[in-house]
């Protein structure tokens, strides 16, 4: 299959090859995206392409080209990056340059429409509206502080004052799916603008459950956005946007997998996995300029309240359970002050503000054959193991988590000489994170029967046995940890002409430490286990478990895991060709990080992924970025490609898990009058999904095409995804939860072919 997408691959490159040894005089140009779609940066006073840093930029024609429609579609043209789709909205772990998790804080940030979500439950939403994506990679810890270590996505939405009309959006595709998006742009006055939006989207999967006879990845989901932009007087902005997005989805469709012989079978759980959210963001951004400054200030609110549901064994048989309900409040507040670029000296300073009340109900449910399976273990006799049964086997907890962070930074750009700029930044930061919990552990434990007991005289009699007794082990307590960095900046530019350059980078990154509430049922299996024999007491009556200050010492010890620090060393260039005719962009890096975070499954049994620091870790990498047209720009093309080799330094050097070593992509377009065609493939790998590198997902690409027809007001466009139908993972576990080593697995989607109805008046 590999080898079908490569030849694929071959043929979207070979017109290129073509245009450029037949075509000797050609006027095309690739325009900077950056300089073309002018979007106010807050703290930027230097345009992407001439900063030291590696970047992408994706416009919204570009996206549709691509049949992007969230964070996860985008990451497989950005070089380095990886965002795996897990099965829901909820998880959407990033992963670049070399870090990355599942669970805990995310390595990459994200702003929408200059809001910082700080929860990474709401980064994974319905694109739609979008005007532009920018993806910054590297540490980003100067200018946007914690959690942007890896790198930064900046999503813009289309701005009213810039764009008016009705969009109408009608989509149609395989695995039943359909989408709806409608937005109204309306500017009735110089000084004000307005926008609304709606959209559905919802899909019967290509997945089914088939111990259940459900669809396994059967999603409904809908929103509206609204955007106020306001000009009250000469030099003042005002923009507020507020945005709702519902989502109902059955998710997390995972199989067994079998890793020799390559075989997916359909999931079986007995309970269907779903997950649900409803989130709010609100944002105002307000502006101020003079001729030389710009002063903003960006306040946001959010909220989230979702629920997860997962049968965590992925076995028809019933071992385990495990339920998540988030309610969260966010706020934030940023005051920035910056130049407007131009002179020899360009900076930018500000004070960044955010507090999160978070609240997690996290009960794990055992099932029959989970308890059946603790009564082995109690080291009982076993004719006394079989006359007793538990029930009632579940713990359930309420865990409060909130935190806030607060920090103050500068950059400067100077300029030394004419080519030569200086880049200097410093960011303090500090994170203040808490945990209030109250869980207990608790089942009923029933014995009925008789049991022989030798008597007097020596000769055995029967004893009656017939007790229902309940066992309880709460904890309760509530602690708190305090993290504090110095994020500074060093950068060198080049000035190479015709908007080309030269640059070094040194940077530090920081990911925010925190706490894993998904411990606390291994915490209590491990207590059991300690109890042992001590459960025959249960015949005489309930057993209470009390705990003492060493016991909660060692809890905190277990649940808390450390920041993680990095410092990135960077050369890359930004190169303007031929005449502007090509634009390339190439990097490498050396990282070093420091008490990596890791994800990992949770203890003996695997009660839910934790989050633990695996010491030390390095990336070395590539990236390189190209963007061309020709032929009178009837053709334009780009192409990607990162190497990462990302190693555990303290387990013997091993791969870090979930980061493929290879990225790449290739797009095309030719136009020709009213009709586009479009070529684009993508791929990664090898992927290890353990720290042993036991397991791994080899190299795979896939093969999507679209062709459109533009009629002005009317585009129609019919895509297609996987078009070579390749089969890949992008997630695998193992579990020994039965007794046996065995492998679940999310399968990539299968071939899809679509069609969209664009409509603008």
């Amino acid at each position: 299959m590999i080898r079908k997408t490569l030849l694929a691959g071959s043929i979207v490159l070979f017109p290129f090859v073509c245009a450029n040894a037949f075509e000797r005089v050609d006027t095309a140009k690739v325009y900077d995206l950056d300089e073309v779609i002018v979007v106010a940066q807050p703290k930027e006073s230097v345009k992407l392409r001439r900063q030291p840093l590696s970047s992408s930029v994706f416009t919204d024609n570009e996206l549709t080209s691509l049949n992007v429609r969230d964070i996860s579609g985008l990451s497989y043209f950005v070089p380095s990056m990886s965002i795996p789709a897990y099965g829901s909205r909820l998880t959407s772990s990033t992963y670049m340059r070399g870090i990355g998790s599942r669970s805990g804080n995310p390595a990459v940030g994200v702003y929408y429409d200059n809001i910082p979500l700080v929860n990474k439950s709401s980064f994974n939403s319905h694109f739609y509206g979008i005007d532009r994506v920018d993806v910054l990679r590297g540490p980003q810890g100067t200018l946007y502080g914690m959690n942007t270590e890896g790198g930064l996505m900046r999503v813009y939405s289309k701005n009213p004052m810039n764009y008016q009309g009705t969009d109408l959006r009608l989509s149609l595709a395989t695995g039943l799916q359909s989408d709806v998006e409608i937005a109204h742009y309306h500017r009735p006055s110089d000084k004000f603008a307005f926008s609304t939006s709606a959209f559905y989207s919802g899909q019967k999967g290509f997945f089914d459950n088939t111990y259940l006879n459900e669809h396994a990845d059967l999603s409904n989901e809908f929103g509206g956005k609204a955007r106020l932009v306001w000009l009250p007087a000469d030099g003042w902005n005002i923009d507020f946007t507020t945005d709702y997005q519902y989502v109902n989805q059955n998710g997390f469709p995972y199989g067994e997998y079998d890793s020799e012989t390559k075989h997916f079978n359909e999931p079986r759980t007995t309970l269907l996995n779903g997950y649900k959210r409803q989130m709010v963001n609100s944002g105002l951004h307000v502006t101020y300029t003079t001729p030389s400054l710009l002063f903003a200030s960006t306040t946001s609110h959010q909220y989230l309240y979702d629920q997860m549901v997962m049968d965590q064994d992925y076995l028809p048989e019933d071992y385990l359970q495990l339920e998540q309900r988030q309610k969260m409040n966010a706020i934030t507040q940023e005051l920035s002050l910056r130049s407007l670029g131009g002179g020899k000296w360009n900076h930018a300073s500000g004070v960044f503000f955010s507090k999160q009340w978070l609240k997690t109900d996290g009960p794990v449910y055992f099932g029959e054959a989970m308890n059946n399976k603790i009564l082995t273990n109690m080291g009982m006799p076993a004719a006394m193991a079989k006359m007793l049964s538990i029930s009632d086997n579940y713990v359930p907890g309420t865990f409060r988590t909130p935190q806030w962070n607060v920090g103050v930074y500068h950059e400067s750009h100077i300029k030394l000489f004419d080519l030569l700029t200086l880049t200097l930044g410093l960011r303090y930061d500090y994170q203040k994170v808490s945990i209030d919990y109250a869980t207990q552990s608790m089942f009923t434990l029933t014995g009925k029967g008789t049991m022989m007991m030798p008597g007097q005289g020596g000769q055995m009699i029967q004893i009656p046995v017939d007790f229902t007794s309940k066992f309880v082990s709460r904890l309760e307590n509530q602690t708190d940890k305090g993290y504090s960095e110095l994020l500074p900046k060093f950068g060198l530019t080049l000035d190479l002409g015709s908007g080309s350059n030269l640059y070094a980078v040194v940077s530090k990154g920081f990911r925010a430490g925190g706490y894993n509430i998904q411990m606390f049922s291994d915490i209590f299996s491990n207590e059991q286990r300690e109890i042992g024999k001590g459960f025959a007491a249960m015949a005489k009556g309930d057993m209470t478990v009390e705990h003492t200050a060493e016991d909660y010492a060692k809890v905190e010890e277990t649940i808390t895991y450390k920041p993680e620090t990095s410092w990135n060393y960077e050369l890359g260039t930004h190169l303007n060709l031929f005449g502007g005719k090509l634009h390339a962009d190439a990097a490498v890096y050396y990282m070093r990080v420091r008490d990596l975070q890791l994800s990992v499954m949770a203890g003996d049994y695997g009660y839910g992924r934790q989050m633990i620091n695996a010491g030390r870790s390095s990336s070395c990498g590539v990236e390189l970025s190209l963007r061309g047209t020709a032929l009178d720009n009837r053709f334009t093309w780009a192409a990607t490609y990162g190497y990462t080799h990302s190693q555990l330094l303290d387990y013997e050097d091993n791969h870090v898990p979930f980061i493929p070593t290879h990225t790449f992509s290739a797009m095309t377009d030719y136009r020709i009058g009213k009709f586009t065609f479009g070529l684009n493939v993508a791929g990664n790998g090898p992927t290890y999904w353990d720290v042993d590198n036991e397991y791994r997902q080899k190299l795979y690409a896939t093969l999507g095409a679209h062709a459109m027809v533009d009629f002005g007001c009317i585009k129609l466009n019919v895509w297609g995804r996987n078009l070579t139908d390749t089969k890949y993972n992008t997630m695998l576990v193992n579990s020994s939860i039965d007794g046996t080593n065995r492998s679940f697995a999310q399968q990539g989607n299968p071939l899809q072919v679509g069609a969209d109805l664009i409509m603008h008046f």
